[in-house]
C-alpha cells in the first residue's frame, strides 16, 4: 500500500514537469495510449476474456474516468501546484457521495453529510478566496477533474451492478475508450510542439509502466490482502504526500491556510469513507 501511494503521489509531481515539454492534452493522450495497451496486453497474459464490456456505458465511463479526469487534471497543473492540484482532484469521493444520490439513487448519511460540510470549508480554506482567485481557473480544472473521476467511480459501480465485468476487462476498455477521447482533444486544441527530450520520455515511462500498471496492479493485491476499510487508506495518502513531495522537489510551500485545509479535507475524507480500524479475525 504504501508504495502504491508513492507512485501515485508522485506522479502529480512527474506531470507538473512534463509540462515542460509538451501540451497537457499531447502528454495525456499519449499516456494512456499506451496504457491501455499494457492493459491489453495483461488481459493476453491473463488469460482473460478480451470482449468488451457493453459498448456505451463502458465509452461514457472512460470519457468521464480517463479523458475528463486526466484531461482538466494536466490541464490544472499548467497554471497550479502539483500538491494544489492533487489535493483538488482528490476530493472525489465528495462529489461521489453527491452522484451516487442522483444517479443511483443512495442517499447520503448523516456522516456523509458532516464529511461533505468538512470538505466545503477545507475547500474555501484551500481557495481563499478573500485574496482574490488567484489561479481561480487551475483550481475550477481540478475541482471539475475529481468530479468527472467521481461520476466514472459511479458509473462503474452501476456497470459492476448490472454487467459484473472483470476490473481488468472494464479498465482495460475504458481507458481505451478515454484516450481516443483525449486523442481527438489533443487534434483538435492547438499546444506547444512536443519535445522528445529525456524528460519527457522519463515521465513518459513512469507515468505508463508506474503509474498505470505496476501501481494498479499493486492496487489489487491491496484489495485482496488487506480489509477494504483499511485499503480506503490510499485515498487519504496519496493527496497528502503529493503535497510534502511538491513542497520538497518543486519548492511549493502550502501557507498556513492552506494546511487548514488540507487538514479539513482529510477530515472530511475520513468521514465519508466511514474507515473504522477493527482487528479482523484470522
Amino acid at each position: 500500500m504504501l508504495v502504491t501511494i508513492l507512485i501515485w503521489a508522485y506522479s502529480w509531481v512527474v506531470m507538473k514537469q512534463v509540462l515542460q515539454h509538451a501540451g497537457p492534452f499531447q502528454f495525456s493522450a499519449l499516456r494512456y495510449t499506451l496504457g491501455a495497451l499494457v492493459l491489453f496486453g495483461a488481459l493476453l497474459a491473463m488469460r482473460q476474456s478480451l470482449r468488451p464490456p457493453p459498448l456505451l456505458p463502458t465509452a461514457l465511463i472512460g470519457l468521464c474516468q480517463t479523458a475528463a479526469f486526466q484531461g482538466l487534471g494536466q490541464w490544472a497543473l499548467v497554471e497550479g501546484g502539483a500538491g494544489r492540484v492533487a489535493l483538488l482532484a482528490y476530493t472525489m469521493p465528495f462529489w461521489a457521495v453527491l452522484l451516487a444520490w442522483v444517479v443511483l439513487h443512495e442517499k447520503p448519511t448523516p456522516r456523509h453529510w458532516a464529511g461533505l460540510a468538512l470538505a466545503a470549508l477545507g475547500l474555501v480554506c484551500i481557495i481563499e478566496p478573500w485574496r482574490g482567485l488567484g489561479s481561480g481557473g487551475s483550481t475550477l480544472l481540478a475541482i471539475g477533474a475529481g468530479a468527472a473521476w467521481a461520476m466514472g467511480t459511479v458509473l462503474s459501480k452501476r456497470m459492476f451492478k448490472l454487467h459484473r465485468p472483470t476490473p481488468l476487462n472494464l479498465t482495460a476498455w475504458q481507458m481505451l475508450f478515454g484516450a481516443l477521447g483525449l486523442c481527438v482533444v489533443a487534434l483538435l486544441v492547438p499546444q506547444r510542439p512536443i519535445e522528445w527530450t529525456w524528460g519527457l520520455i522519463a515521465g513518459l515511462a513512469y507515468s505508463v509502466v508506474l503509474a498505470s500498471s505496476v501501481a494498479w496492479g499493486l492496487w489489487l493485491l491491496v484489495l485482496q490482502r488487506l480489509p477494504t476499510a483499511v485499503a480506503s487508506l490510499s485515498s487519504l495518502g496519496v493527496p497528502i504526500v503529493s503535497v510534502l513531495l511538491a513542497w520538497a522537489i518543486l519548492h511549493e510551500q502550502p501557507s498556513a491556510m492552506e494546511w487548514m485545509g488540507i487538514a479539513l479535507v482529510l477530515a472530511g475524507l475520513l468521514a465519508v469513507s466511514g474507515l473504522r480500524f477493527k482487528k479482523t479475525p484470522a
